[in-house]
């Protein structure tokens, strides 16, 4: 199981890799499971600040569901692994997870993306979601998550034509936050990781959770989530050191605590 999954720490990041370049990447069981009990470990890793997930080779990040696991009796491992599809569709991850996405994010493959925080996209990307040309729809999150990461109309756009997108669009309608050259897509998402790891892993983690509940209410419980969080990271440790680091003029020891 672990071949299909490969994981490579990097200080503080963790780089996860889908390895099924000879099926483009796409989900099978073994991937689910791997991914499952990847993040259900990093999540608990306190020396794992950001997650970055990509695939292998340069045609495909991922292809979605491996259609040949799904008839050979695959379907439950696939959709129900930890966190549903491929182990993330339906997790609620508490630290940022970065896509770098190095080729086609289709299908399925658009909905692992779409499960991420932000996205590093090499040059040659293309993303979307064509189920609607095989008279199905994007049932692993999709159609919930893209009509808040980009404006409704484009969103309509991708789900009822089927028709894909480039990288370069994507970046231009908010659906990704960098394009690169192929070359040089993990060393930008580490670099974008590692600006995010520098920081204080307990408010890293409170302002991504705030941001998430509190765009899906009105005003009025939004704020109430964020005066929740305030006392958690305004009374830390790290929040102390970090006063006492700028007024000493060197960099904060963070705890996480």
């Amino acid at each position: 199981m672990s071949d299909v999954l490969l994981r490579e720490r990097r200080g503080q990041i963790e780089i996860l890799t889908i390895n099924r370049p000879e099926a483009r990447n796409a989900v099978n069981g073994a991937v689910s499971k791997a991914m499952a009990a990847a993040l259900d470990e990093l999540a608990e890793d306190d020396g794992c600040r950001v997650v970055i997930l990509t695939g292998s080779g340069d045609k495909a990040f991922c292809a979605g569901m491996d259609l040949k696991a799904f008839a050979a009796g695959e379907a439950g491992d696939i959709m129900g692994a930890t966190g549903g599809f491929a182990g993330i569709a339906q997790r609620d991850f508490p630290k940022p997870i970065i896509a770098a996405v190095n080729g086609s994010a289709l299908a399925g493959g658009c909905e692992v993306m779409l499960s991420c925080d932000l996205v590093v996209a090499a040059e040659h990307a293309v993303f979307g979601i064509p189920e609607v040309k095989r008279g199905l729809f994007a049932g692993a999150g999709a159609l919930i998550r893209l009509p808040k990461r980009i404006p409704p109309a484009v969103a309509l756009e991708l789900a009822l034509t089927g028709d894909p997108i480039d990288a370069r669009r994507a970046l231009e309608v908010g659906l990704i936050n960098r394009v690169v050259p192929a070359d040089r897509l993990i060393d930008e998402a580490l670099a974008l990781a590692g600006t995010i790891a520098e920081n204080a892993p307990l408010a890293v983690r409170a302002s991504k959770r705030v941001m998430k509940q509190a765009g899906e209410v009105p005003d009025a419980e939004g704020w109430a989530i964020n005066n929740a969080a305030v006392p958690e990271v305004f009374g830390s440790a790290d929040a102390m050191e970090g006063a006492v680091a700028f007024a000493e003029k060197r960099r904060p020891n963070w705890q996480g605590k």
